[in-house]
Protein backbone atom coordinates (compact mmCIF):
# COMPACT_ATOMS: atom_id res chain seq x y z
CA UNK A 1 0.00 0.00 0.00
CA UNK A 2 1.41 3.29 -1.21
CA UNK A 3 1.02 6.25 1.37
CA UNK A 4 1.04 10.19 -0.22
CA UNK A 5 2.17 11.86 3.01
CA UNK A 6 5.26 10.88 4.98
CA UNK A 7 5.04 11.20 8.75
CA UNK A 8 6.22 14.18 10.13
CA UNK A 9 9.36 13.35 12.45
CA UNK A 10 8.97 13.64 15.85
CA UNK A 11 9.75 17.07 17.62
CA UNK A 12 11.86 17.60 21.25
CA UNK A 13 8.37 17.13 22.68
CA UNK A 14 7.86 13.56 21.36
CA UNK A 15 4.49 15.45 19.41
CA UNK A 16 4.94 15.25 15.75
CA UNK A 17 6.12 18.41 14.46
CA UNK A 18 3.81 21.05 12.64
CA UNK A 19 3.54 20.44 9.17
CA UNK A 20 1.42 20.82 6.08
CA UNK A 21 -2.81 20.25 7.21
CA UNK A 22 -3.64 16.94 7.00
CA UNK A 23 -5.77 15.59 3.61
CA UNK A 24 -9.42 14.63 4.01
CA UNK A 25 -10.79 11.96 1.58
CA UNK A 26 -14.21 13.33 0.03
CA UNK A 27 -16.68 10.77 -0.84
CA UNK A 28 -19.29 12.46 -3.07
CA UNK A 29 -21.90 9.62 -2.41
CA UNK A 30 -21.46 10.54 1.42
CA UNK A 31 -21.37 14.15 0.63
CA UNK A 32 -24.90 13.89 -1.12
CA UNK A 33 -26.28 11.97 1.60
CA UNK A 34 -24.64 14.99 4.18
CA UNK A 35 -26.35 17.75 2.06
CA UNK A 36 -29.93 15.94 1.68
CA UNK A 37 -29.77 15.80 5.21
CA UNK A 38 -28.76 19.14 5.90
CA UNK A 39 -31.36 20.45 3.48
CA UNK A 40 -34.53 18.19 5.31
CA UNK A 41 -33.22 20.15 8.89
CA UNK A 42 -32.44 23.30 8.30
CA UNK A 43 -33.18 23.96 12.30
CA UNK A 44 -30.22 21.28 13.24
CA UNK A 45 -27.77 22.27 10.82
CA UNK A 46 -28.27 26.00 12.02
CA UNK A 47 -27.65 24.90 15.94
CA UNK A 48 -24.96 22.34 14.90
CA UNK A 49 -23.12 25.55 13.36
CA UNK A 50 -23.90 27.74 16.21
CA UNK A 51 -22.18 25.74 18.40
CA UNK A 52 -18.90 26.37 20.46
CA UNK A 53 -16.11 24.62 18.69
CA UNK A 54 -15.30 22.84 21.84
CA UNK A 55 -18.90 21.87 22.30
CA UNK A 56 -18.96 20.77 18.77
CA UNK A 57 -15.53 18.78 18.97
CA UNK A 58 -16.77 16.77 22.65
CA UNK A 59 -19.93 15.83 20.73
CA UNK A 60 -18.45 14.24 18.15
CA UNK A 61 -16.24 12.28 20.75
CA UNK A 62 -19.77 11.51 22.83
CA UNK A 63 -20.74 9.84 19.42
CA UNK A 64 -17.90 7.96 19.30
CA UNK A 65 -18.08 6.73 22.96
CA UNK A 66 -21.18 5.56 22.16
CA UNK A 67 -20.05 3.72 19.06
CA UNK A 68 -17.55 1.75 21.39
CA UNK A 69 -20.48 0.96 24.08
CA UNK A 70 -22.60 -0.41 21.55
CA UNK A 71 -20.00 -2.48 20.44
CA UNK A 72 -19.02 -4.00 23.40
CA UNK A 73 -22.72 -4.35 24.46
CA UNK A 74 -23.17 -6.29 21.33
CA UNK A 75 -19.83 -8.38 21.97
CA UNK A 76 -20.85 -9.16 25.59
CA UNK A 77 -24.21 -10.27 23.90
CA UNK A 78 -22.59 -12.30 21.83
CA UNK A 79 -20.26 -14.00 24.04
CA UNK A 80 -23.23 -14.74 26.69
CA UNK A 81 -25.12 -16.47 23.89
CA UNK A 82 -21.64 -18.59 23.17
CA UNK A 83 -21.49 -19.16 27.18
CA UNK A 84 -25.32 -20.86 27.60
CA UNK A 85 -24.39 -23.85 25.27
CA UNK A 86 -21.47 -25.57 26.06
CA UNK A 87 -21.33 -27.53 22.50
CA UNK A 88 -21.47 -24.33 21.16
CA UNK A 89 -18.17 -23.07 23.08
CA UNK A 90 -16.24 -25.84 22.62
CA UNK A 91 -16.73 -25.10 18.80
CA UNK A 92 -15.62 -21.66 19.01
CA UNK A 93 -12.44 -22.71 21.43
CA UNK A 94 -11.36 -25.29 18.85
CA UNK A 95 -11.06 -22.80 16.38
CA UNK A 96 -9.60 -20.20 18.35
CA UNK A 97 -7.15 -22.57 20.20
CA UNK A 98 -4.38 -21.68 18.38
CA UNK A 99 -4.48 -17.99 18.92
CA UNK A 100 -2.80 -15.88 21.68
CA UNK A 101 -5.19 -15.80 24.92
CA UNK A 102 -5.83 -12.27 24.85
CA UNK A 103 -7.17 -12.50 21.23
CA UNK A 104 -9.57 -15.24 21.75
CA UNK A 105 -12.82 -14.09 22.99
CA UNK A 106 -12.11 -10.78 20.38
CA UNK A 107 -11.95 -13.49 17.22
CA UNK A 108 -14.89 -15.73 18.82
CA UNK A 109 -17.38 -12.58 19.27
CA UNK A 110 -15.87 -11.64 15.36
CA UNK A 111 -16.15 -15.27 14.26
CA UNK A 112 -19.82 -15.24 15.76
CA UNK A 113 -20.92 -12.11 14.47
CA UNK A 114 -20.26 -13.14 10.82
CA UNK A 115 -22.11 -16.21 11.49
CA UNK A 116 -25.21 -14.61 12.40
CA UNK A 117 -25.03 -12.70 9.15
CA UNK A 118 -24.47 -15.22 7.20
CA UNK A 119 -27.44 -17.16 8.53
CA UNK A 120 -29.61 -14.31 8.33
CA UNK A 121 -28.66 -13.63 4.34
CA UNK A 122 -29.23 -17.63 3.66
CA UNK A 123 -32.90 -16.77 5.58
CA UNK A 124 -33.55 -13.32 3.56
CA UNK A 125 -32.66 -15.04 0.21
CA UNK A 126 -34.97 -18.63 1.19
CA UNK A 127 -37.52 -15.88 2.55
CA UNK A 128 -37.27 -13.76 -1.22
CA UNK A 129 -37.45 -17.29 -3.18
CA UNK A 130 -40.51 -18.36 -1.24
CA UNK A 131 -41.90 -14.96 -2.51
CA UNK A 132 -40.67 -15.18 -5.81
CA UNK A 133 -42.06 -18.73 -6.16
CA UNK A 134 -45.59 -17.60 -4.46
CA UNK A 135 -45.35 -19.75 -1.62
Amino acid sequence: MSRTRTPAPPSASGNAAPSEPPTYRQNPEVDTKIDAYIKENPKYWAYIQGMPRERLERTLVLNEVRELDRQQRMKEGILKQINKSPALKAAYETLVKDLPEEQREGVIAQLARQAKRAVARSQNQQQTAKEAVGV
